[in-house]
């Protein structure tokens, strides 16, 4: 099974720069989106049930923002759309597929890099978020959470980490939570299973500004975090990087 996540940037965006035809050729059973910037009434044919695939989506309130896809090749036996909590809810943040016993997630974390009110709503989003996770964990499923959480967990998963100890996606209280959720919960870092030593081969995030792209001045923020019995299933991780469809690079797994 092969499972794709990756941040669009804005689908719309990304099926001008040839995202489609590249998904096509991956197959891929499943891909998970974020970012689609869309609501329904922007989504051509193509995007909401590309060639092969069930589309399922969440769409944020606001017009051009946030929203979550998940495409697969199976019809999903349940569709979860959102976490029940309004204020995260309104912003197209999480969608859960079931197939059998396995649920994938595509989730969209909050940035708080905007300033202190969103960083203050991706830390309440991040409290919430948790007790779920736990509970998820507990049930029994194999379960893997593909998105961009906007956290990066370690310094080997970011270029200029020294630079960034106090700004958002860096700070010691989001490292902090992620390292909670591998240790004390049990979840698995899929991509650092496979490869627990890369550094600049790891980044899935470049900033537009100065020459991020260029320089391979990147982050990790993308992950595929999983159970451990399904995340054990995994056998290859890799970024795509030879062609751009986003200021995100899709992270494609494999699993036994």
């Amino acid at each position: 099974m092969r499972i794709i996540s990756l941040n669009l940037n804005g689908i719309r965006s990304a099926s001008s720069k040839g995202f489609y035809p590249w998904m096509q050729q991956q197959q891929a059973d499943i891909i998970c989106l974020q970012e689609l910037k869309a609501q329904e009434s922007n989504m051509t044919a193509e995007m909401l049930q590309p060639e092969g695939y069930f589309g399922y989506f969440h769409y944020a309130e606001k017009k051009g923002y946030s929203g979550v896809g998940i495409y697969s090749r199976a019809k999903a036996d349940a569709v979860i759309v959102g976490l029940g909590m309004a204020d995260i809810d309104s912003e197209g943040r999480y969608l859960e597929a079931r197939y059998g016993n396995l649920s994938v997630v595509s989730l969209y974390l909050p940035s708080g890099s905007s300033g202190e009110e969103r960083q203050a709503f991706k830390f309440s989003v991040m409290a919430r978020f948790m007790p779920h996770l736990e509970s998820l964990i507990r049930e029994g499923r194999d379960v893997v959470v593909c998105g961009d959480w906007n956290i990066a967990h370690q310094e080997a998963d970011l270029k200029n980490w020294k630079g960034n100890r106090k700004n958002s996606g860096f700070l010691p209280e989001e490292r902090a939570w992620l390292t909670d959720l591998f240790g004390r919960v049990g979840w698995v870092d899929v991509y650092r299973a496979l490869h627990p030593d890369t550094t600049d081969d790891c980044y899935t995030w470049w900033s537009s500004r100065g020459q991020a792209w260029a320089k391979n001045v990147g982050w990790r923020i993308d992950y595929q975090i999983a159970t451990p019995a399904f995340a054990a299933k995994a056998v290859s991780a890799s970024i795509y990087k030879d062609e751009r469809f986003s200021d995100h690079a899709p992270l494609s797994v494999d699993y036994q």
